[in-house]
């Protein structure tokens, strides 16, 4: 490949049908997710969530930092549900695991 046929990592992330722009797309959907639900979440749960997710079949995953954490946010599922359906998601169910 010449200099002239390089292209930046800007490039090949943003290019349309690209596998990379759709991963970058996925990651920021992930992160503002993540970031609606530690931002909104009754002080201090916030600082539990490492990252949330939904699966295909509509289950919010939220991945908490550890096992007390998790037991914690086990108790507020109804507050996940509620920030998420204020998003406009709705989830089907609420699994909270320990990050690995």
């Amino acid at each position: 490949m010449s200099k002239s046929e390089a292209k930046s990592l800007s490039e090949l992330i943003g290019a349309s049908g690209s596998g990379l722009a759709g991963l970058a797309r996925e990651a920021r959907k992930r992160a503002s997710l993540t970031d609606h639900l530690r931002s909104n979440i009754s002080a201090p749960l916030g600082d539990g969530i490492q990252h949330c997710d939904f699966r295909p079949d509509g289950t919010l995953v939220v991945a908490a930092t550890s096992p007390e954490w998790a037991a914690k946010l086990r108790y507020a599922e109804a507050e996940l549900r509620s920030l998420c359906t204020d998003i406009g998601q709705t989830p089907m169910s609420v699994k909270v695991r320990v990050a690995s």
